[in-house]
């Protein structure tokens, strides 16, 4: 029995080596996977785990436990009414983000099934592991997650206590040196007699808890980012189109516009309405600033630009397709663009603080209450894509050597450096929140998500059928729960496989 107990503990890391390294995983990274679990399973057999009061799982991951924590969790989980009242709209939030989460994992499954990528993404890009994965840089990025993993499990904590459960310790996981998650262990006996209205807040509490830390550390995002400047006051395009007047007169994509025929351009609005009074065919002379490498000067230089017809340009786009040019006339004049209107041949104009302007307007007051609302509810996601389209980066760099500290005693200090710095970690902070509070909403065991599916439709199954007998509810709501992770698990998988098979 021990020898199989030991083939069937080994067996599935082998498996898991194998296929971490068929999905195109580094054989180093396989290599030191390897290591890792050698380490762990001499460290099992000789009794270093048992005095740590360590543990493995799934044969590679290191369960950590600690009671270290319990008093300040004892403390904080005093006013149970409070934390019951915010388990209850846990629940409720919860529920509305998994439908969003679900709605949009059907939406990219449709999207890749019918116009499949060319390239298939890396195993190591699909891992999302910070220093891995391409576009995930490690230092901000773990740190992040270590905060967001520990106020996930403590918030866990929090409502178990509140709602009377004992727990057994606190604990992290560690795959290597890196920490994959963390876990409060609440007692089991307890867990499965508690009321299933209970358990749903307490599995709610996490994934809410990483919502709303999402959300208080966007606004001091923006609240940095508002702290920062332009270093040259100005405009700049972040592409040139061929063939226009930018393009043949010399002008470069970040290149800061100062002025144009000497009339001084502080920010985009300054742009447009001196734009406003050259028309199409002019010749304007536009004074620009250069900085081709990082610690050079600014230089400046003069270059005459013959304005193009923006009406005419939009047309063109159209390639002769007569439906989508009236298509086309339409839109322009509902966006008030008229013949002769002048057109500097670039796109994706911008502020010279363009890399900043997206998180500070939220604390600026730039929208209305209803426009600032609905921005900042969506800018975490609108943020998930940042790091990808500018590998690894939290903003274009050439916008960020435009930008530099304000005035005031904090930034004075922070400097620079500092308030960039700043800014890196906290929006890595949102990032990681984000998207371990929507992962973990995915309605699959053994995620969250999963867990308040199988309580929720058991809930709903006794109130609109109390006659049914209990077991009888207690099965149905099991296998709807399990037919609904295949599910969600297919819908996930889609993506992945998809792009390999074709």
């Amino acid at each position: 029995m021990a020898e199989d107990a030991g083939g069937r503990g080994i067996l599935f890391p082998l498996l898991l080596l194998f296929l971490v390294y068929s999905l195109g995983t580094p054989i180093w990274l396989v290599i030191l996977f390897g290591l890792w679990y050698s380490g762990l399973v001499y460290a099992e057999s000789t009794g270093v785990l048992d005095r740590f009061d360590a543990t493995r799982a799934l044969g590679v991951i290191l369960m950590i436990r600690t009671r270290r924590g319990m008093r300040l969790l004892e403390f904080i989980s005093k006013p149970k009414r409070f934390w019951r009242g915010f388990g209850e709209v846990s629940i409720w939030l919860c529920f509305v983000v998994m439908f969003m989460v679900v709605l949009l994992l059907i939406l990219s499954a449709i999207s890749v099934a019918v116009n499949p990528p060319d390239d298939p993404l890396p195993a190591s890009d699909l891992l999302l592991i910070p220093g891995v994965t391409s576009f995930v840089p490690f230092w901000w990025p773990a740190l992040a997650l270590i905060l967001a993993i520990v106020i996930h499990e403590y918030s866990h904590g929090i409502q178990a206590r509140a709602h009377g459960m004992r727990l057994r310790s606190f604990g992290v996981l560690q795959l290597g040196p890196l920490p994959i998650g963390a876990f409060a262990e609440p007692e089991e006996s307890e867990m499965e007699r508690a009321p299933r209205r209970d358990r749903l807040r307490l599995f709610a509490a996490g994934p809410s808890i990483n919502i709303f830390a999402t959300y208080v550390v966007l606004i001091l995002l923006s609240s940095v980012a508002s702290g920062m400047v332009a270093e040259n006051d100005g405009v700049h395009a972040r592409g040139i189109v061929v063939g226009g007047g930018a393009e043949e007169a010399g002008l470069l994509p970040f290149e800061t516009i100062t002025h144009i025929d000497g009339n001084q351009i502080g920010e985009y609005s300054d742009f447009s309405r001196e734009m406003g009074e050259i028309v199409a065919g002019d010749e304007a002379v536009l004074t620009v600033l250069s900085r081709y490498n990082t610690g050079d000067s600014w230089t400046e230089r003069t270059i005459a630009v013959t304005m193009g017809d923006r009406y005419q340009y939009y047309l063109d786009e159209c390639d002769g397709a007569q439906e989508c040019i009236e298509d086309t006339k339409v839109l322009l004049n509902l966006w008030g663009i008229e013949p002769g209107d002048a057109f500097l041949g670039v796109s994706g104009l911008m502020s010279s603080t363009g890399g900043v302007d997206a998180y500070a307007n939220i604390v600026e007051g730039e929208y209305s209450a209803y426009g600032t609302a609905l921005v900042t509810a969506i800018r975490p996601l609108l943020m998930l894509n940042v790091p990808i389209a500018n590998e690894g980066q939290t903003m274009i760099l050439e916008e960020r050597e435009m930008l530099m500290a304000g005035d005031g005693p904090i930034v004075s200090i922070l400097g620079t450096d500092g308030m960039l710095m700043l800014f890196d970690f906290l929006f890595w902070l949102v990032w990681i929140n984000f998207l371990l509070g929507f992962a973990n909403l995915i309605p699959m065991i053994p995620f969250d998500g999963g867990h308040l599916v199988r309580d929720g439709i058991h809930s709903f199954l006794r109130r609109v059928s109390k006659k049914t007998h209990p077991l009888r509810i207690e099965i149905l709501s099991n296998r709807i729960s399990n037919i609904s992770s295949i599910f969600i698990l297919l819908v996930l998988l889609i993506p992945v496989i998809i792009p390999w098979i074709l």
